[in-house]
């Protein structure tokens, strides 16, 4: 089967589906996110959507978020953004999210949400939507140019009782030049998919999108990887019971979400910092000492530096055509921007 069929059997069967059957967010499961490593992270975001809302008039509209975990960022978010006049009696909070165990967390964290199976089902009307760490798990094809020059989809067999890699006949594939027999590229049409409802959605009634993930503008190679216990697995070893994700290509969700206009991406670490998380981790330490503030002085590394999350990660922006700047998004050379020590 094709990788795409094999990534959503193995995490959305409703029986056996890793998403369907765990919660694997934390020390206990598998990955932490950005959300779980501080609070600051959310917090930040929220004062994010915030500005843009003010920037494009303080209409009514929808706060919504794809794949939201536990919960936690949603819950930061507006934390922090209570003190903004105006913003939470604008919003009604929307989550869209496929796994019963992270609803009922996510329900916990964040009791007035409304839950949706897809981005479709939101309803219409100006759209503030965070995806953190949501593309990479999104189903994707790979292929591989052969020694003719020729594309070859790879796909998932059976021999005996072990899973083993193979590669489809040739087929066409509409690509950019300069590959070379070996090399593989990724596509996600899922992901472009929901790219394209977010921008149609933002480009007609307002709002803005804020992809955050880890990739580059482009996939190139082999990124389809297996987590299990904060390690790297073999993604065909045990199916269901370890988080399989890809790099995730925000070229084509920039094209994708047209006419709605792309800012970004830019690193994770740049982003954060232009927004003052070095000045609001610094507020926090303050009362902190020993173990709690070396765990702080921790995570504020972890998001923002470059041997981190800091250049892995990268931040888009989606917004209507004519409205301000969003924040923190500005085109800038990075060599002027200030990382986290």
């Amino acid at each position: 089967m094709p990788v795409a069929d094999y990534m959503a059997e193995c995490l959305h069967d409703p029986d056996n589906g890793y998403y369907a059957t765990r919660d694997p967010l934390g020390k206990a499961g598998d990955f932490i996110t950005a959300p779980e490593v501080s609070q600051i992270f959310g917090e930040l975001l929220g004062l994010w959507f915030a500005q843009v809302w003010m920037d494009q008039g303080r209409q009514e509209g929808i706060l919504a978020e794809l794949g939201p975990g536990r919960g936690t960022l949603m819950a930061d978010a507006l934390r922090a953004t209570r003190g903004v006049p105006g913003f939470h009696e604008a919003m009604t909070v929307h989550l869209v999210e496929a796994s019963p165990v992270l609803r009922a967390l996510q329900a916990e964290a964040v009791p007035k949400a409304v839950f949706h199976d897809s981005v479709a089902d939101l309803p219409e009307g100006p759209l503030f939507l965070v995806a953190n760490e949501f593309f990479d798990a999104l189903p994707i094809r790979q292929f591989q140019m052969n020694d003719k020059g020729d594309w070859q989809e790879r796909q998932i067999g059976i021999d005996g009782e072990r899973l083993i890699w193979g590669l489809a006949p040739p087929a066409p594939l509409s690509v950019r030049d300069g590959f070379e027999p070996g090399m593989i590229v990724e596509t996600c049409a899922p992901g472009e998919a929901i790219a394209e409802e977010i921008g149609r959605r933002i480009a007609i009634h307002g709002g803005a999108a804020l992809i955050v993930d880890y990739g580059d503008v482009e996939s190139v190679g082999d990124t389809f990887q297996a987590l299990s216990n904060h390690a790297y697995a073999d993604p065909l070893d045990a199916p269901g019971t370890a988080d399989l994700t890809a790099h995730v290509a925000f070229g084509p969700l920039e094209r994708a979400a047209a006419p709605a206009l792309a800012s970004g991406p830019v690193a994770q670490g740049v982003f954060l910092e232009r927004l003052g998380i070095t000045a609001r981790a610094q507020t926090l330490a303050k009362g902190l000492r020993g173990a709690a503030l070396e765990s702080h002085i921790a995570a504020h590394r972890r998001l923002t530096h470059p041997a981190e999350m800091g250049t892995l990660f990268k931040v888009m922006a989606l917004t209507p055509d004519g409205a301000p700047q969003p924040p923190a998004l500005e085109p800038a050379p990075d060599d002027h921007d200030r990382h986290a020590p």
